[in-house]
């Protein structure tokens, strides 16, 4: 009965794969989907998804996913295309890029971080970038007084 209903392939949404607790895994890891950590890795983790680090969970390696959730230990550089979040209980011992980081209190960052300003650059002008056909869009409607 568990297995009987179809799993969505390309899901980035769903856990796909579970580093249980007492678990100590060594070797590269890259995955389509999100992974969750509650024991230990040591290698590189490479996930379209989002990576999630429980409490628990110790990660020496560097991280690359869409958006990652520190609530464990990693020692090691995170690289995201969305948002790092660091808990209360999170260390991140690395440096990391990512659009938006957020350390909750308690949480420790001993590192560097960047901006992923290309991501920035490309909201930016998308905002900006006049609609197709419509030369007044960014007009100003306020009268000229003389």
């Amino acid at each position: 009965m568990m297995f009987k209903g179809k799993k969505l392939a390309g899901d980035l949404h769903t856990t796909d794969t579970l580093i249980g607790e007492g678990t100590l895994f060594e070797g590269k890891i890259k995955s389509e989907a999100s992974i969750r950590i509650e024991g230990q890795i040591t290698g590189d983790v490479d996930c379209a998804g989002d990576v999630t680090v429980g409490e628990h969970g110790v990660v020496k390696s560097n991280i690359n996913a869409r958006d990652v959730i520190l609530a464990g230990s990693v020692t090691g550089n995170v690289f995201c295309k969305g948002k790092l979040t660091i808990r209360s209980t999170g260390k991140l011992y690395g440096n990391t890029t990512a659009q938006s980081l957020i350390i909750d209190e308690g949480g420790i960052f001993q590192g560097t971080s960047k901006m992923d300003h290309a991501a920035v650059q490309q909201e930016k002008q998308e905002r900006t970038e006049p609609a197709a056909g419509n030369p007044f869009q960014n007009a100003s409607t306020t009268p000229t007084w003389q």
